[in-house]
């Protein structure tokens, strides 16, 4: 009761704000999505995505070992694919000598502490770049959960510390463990999409992959069949407790600042951590924001990265980890 209760006396300054935070951030705390490749030396960024690169795997290695220096301790990586790779099967997807099956080797050589989590869908590889095998008009969800197995059992060979199932089909998750062991995998983890929406905020990712589904009237014009209705909370609830008795080690909801209320949802209907993916959307936005000098940068990034945290993130992939990391290491 005022006046004998003032909560202002925990604000007076930094140190006593400091020793009554709740929620903190640190370069552990991040993962780093990371676009990969074909050729030696090569580096463009992406014109919607200010400050992120597709590289060679050369160049990924250095950035790689640069980003363990500053403490991230796990990558997200996915890979572009050439164009006359792709079919309706996605089998480069599991070709042992394939762009991402060297990518993970040669991070692995090179930096073996690094987690690496590789994402696990056909759309990189797919002619109409949805997530699964179209059959008759549709994603045909169990001939594409074979197909994930084969992707999944090939990167674990690659060395692979988690796999990424970012698909959004019913029952992968089963299907991938499943697959895992009977390959001797049983300590290669899975790290689900289980509430990944049907968001416009996906834009620039998919400009980084060139994976966005063709305009075709015979199939889907867009992934609403798999990825889930923005409107709905209690399907988040449903998918992430599902995918955990399939075998999910962590969950994933995305996109982020957006789904806050999902995130603390699924925090506290699951027991295994929640990772919480701030999507290409998001980072653009604060990018062109700040290029006009509408928001501060600096601020911006790390007041949403706390608030993801604060939500009940234990693991943030995020285009901002470099930046955030260097920041807090000052």
């Amino acid at each position: 009761m005022f006046p004998l209760q003032r909560g202002r006396r925990l604000r007076v300054n930094e140190s006593i704000r400091s020793l009554v935070r709740e929620t903190t951030l640190s370069p552990s705390d991040f993962m780093f999505p990371m676009f990969i490749t074909e050729g030696e030396n090569v580096q463009v960024e992406i014109p919607s995505m200010v400050g992120i690169c597709r590289r060679s795997i050369d160049l990924t290695v250095e950035e790689v070992k640069e980003i363990f220096a500053l403490g991230i301790r796990a990558v997200n990586i996915y890979v572009k694919v050439d164009e006359s790779l792709k079919d309706n099967t996605g089998k480069e997807a599991w070709n042992p000598d394939g762009l991402m099956q060297r990518a993970i080797k040669a991070i692995k050589s090179a930096c073996p502490e690094m987690i690496v989590m590789p994402d696990v869908a056909l759309d990189p590889y797919s002619i109409y770049g949805h997530d699964g095998i179209i059959e008759k008009g549709d994603i045909a969800n169990d001939a594409t959960n074979a197909a994930l197995v084969k992707m999944a059992v090939s990167h674990a060979q690659a060395g692979a510390d988690f796999v990424a199932p970012s698909d959004m089909m019913d029952g992968r998750v089963l299907r991938l463990r499943e697959g895992l062991d009977a390959a001797g995998f049983h300590n290669v983890g899975i790290m689900s999409y289980s509430a990944k929406y049907a968001s416009a905020f996906y834009g620039p990712f998919r400009d980084a992959l060139d994976s966005a589904p063709v305009d075709n009237v015979e199939i889907p014009k867009d992934k609403k069949t798999y990825q889930m209705d923005y409107a709905n909370r209690i399907e988040a609830i449903k998918e992430a407790l599902m995918d955990v008795e399939e075998g999910a080690d962590m969950v994933m909801v995305k996109p982020g600042i957006a789904y806050l209320d999902i995130v603390r949802e699924v925090k506290n209907a699951v027991n295994v951590p929640v990772t919480v993916f701030h999507v290409s959307g998001e980072y653009a936005m604060i990018k062109a924001a700040s290029e006009r000098g509408w928001l501060d940068h600096d601020k911006i990034m790390m007041e949403q990265l706390m608030c993801i945290k604060r939500a009940g993130a234990s693991l943030i992939s995020t285009y901002f980890a470099k930046e955030a990391a260097i920041l807090l290491n000052k």
